[in-house]
C-alpha cells in the first residue's frame, strides 16, 4: 500500500524516480544499489562511563583530549549557530549547504524529538549537530565543525556529548547514520568501534531513464567540488541553497 502510494505521488509530481533506503531490501523487482553507503548502529549503556570505556583506545584519547580543552556543550533553541558551523564545514568538503529555513523547519516539525547541541570554545561555536530521537534511539544527523574544531578535538567531544546525554535520557541505540565506503566519515565512525552495515538503496524509475548518481564520488563532480572549496564562505552560503535543491 505504501509503495503504491509513493509511486502514485511520484508520478503525479513528475519525479524521475522513487528511492527507498533501508537496512533490509524489501522492494521486489526494483533496481538496487547496496554498495555505495553503509550505516553504523551500536547499543549504548545507561552508564556513561561504560560507554566511554567501550570506545576504542585511540578514539577515547581524542574524547578525553576534548575534555581538557575548556569546551562547553549547549542546547540551542534556534538553528543559527548550527547553520553557520555546518555551512563552513560542508563548504570545506565541496558541498553546497541547505538553507537555514530547512533546519528551522525540521526543528519546528520534530519538536522535542529534535535537539541541536553546540560546542563552544573561548566563547565561539566550534562544532554543532542536529540530532533526532525515535523511541530508544538517537541519530546525530546534520553536524560539522569549524577549522578550529580539530585542534581542540571539538567534533570528537561533541559526539561523545550526544552519546552521554542520550544515554541519560534513556536511549539505548546510537545510530551514527550513513557514510560512503572509503571516505573520511566512514573511517571516523569505525574508530568509534561501530561496525558498518550495508544500506540498501532501491529505485523505481518513473520518468527517468537511468539510476541517479548524485554523490561526491562521481568523477563528473570532481571539478565542481574543487572549485566549490575555493569559494568565499559568504558566496557559498548565498548560492549553495539554490544548488542543493537539485542534489536530493
Amino acid at each position: 500500500m505504501f509503495t503504491a502510494r509513493a509511486v502514485e505521488i511520484g508520478s503525479r509530481l513528475g519525479a524521475n524516480h522513487i528511492e527507498f533506503r533501508s537496512r533490509q531490501p524489501s522492494q521486489i523487482g526494483w533496481q538496487r544499489n547496496s554498495s555505495l553507503y553503509v550505516t553504523f548502529r551500536k547499543a549504548i549503556d545507561a552508564d556513561p562511563e561504560k560507554n566511554l570505556l567501550a570506545i576504542p583506545r585511540k578514539q577515547r584519547a581524542m574524547v578525553r583530549k576534548g575534555m581538557t580543552q575548556g569546551l562547553a556543550s549547549e542546547i540551542d533553541a534556534q538553528v543559527d549557530r548550527l547553520h553557520a558551523v555546518y555551512a563552513e564545514s560542508v563548504k570545506h568538503l565541496g558541498t553546497p549547504v541547505f538553507p537555514k529555513r530547512y533546519f528551522a523547519a525540521l526543528q519546528r516539525e520534530f519538536g522535542a524529538d529534535c535537539e541541536v547541541l553546540t560546542v563552544v570554545h573561548g566563547g565561539q561555536a566550534v562544532s554543532s549537530v542536529m540530532s533526532f530521537f525515535f523511541r530508544d534511539e538517537v541519530l546525530p544527523y546534520y553536524g560539522g565543525g569549524t577549522l578550529g574544531a580539530r585542534s581542540v578535538a571539538a567534533n570528537d567531544w561533541m559526539y561523545w556529548e550526544v552519546m552521554r546525554r542520550a544515554s541519560e535520557r534513556g536511549c539505548r541505540i546510537f545510530d551514527f547514520g550513513r557514510s560512503k565506503t572509503g571516505t573520511g566519515a566512514f573511517s571516523f565512525k569505525t574508530h568509534w568501534g561501530f561496525e558498518p552495515e550495508p544500506l540498501h538503496y532501491e529505485y523505481r524509475l518513473l520518468h527517468g531513464k537511468a539510476l541517479p548518481d548524485v554523490n561526491p564520488l562521481n568523477p563528473k563532480f570532481k571539478l565542481f567540488i574543487a572549485a566549490w572549496k575555493r569559494l568565499p564562505l559568504p558566496v557559498a552560503n548565498v548560492v549553495g541553497p539554490w544548488i542543493a535543491r537539485d542534489l536530493g
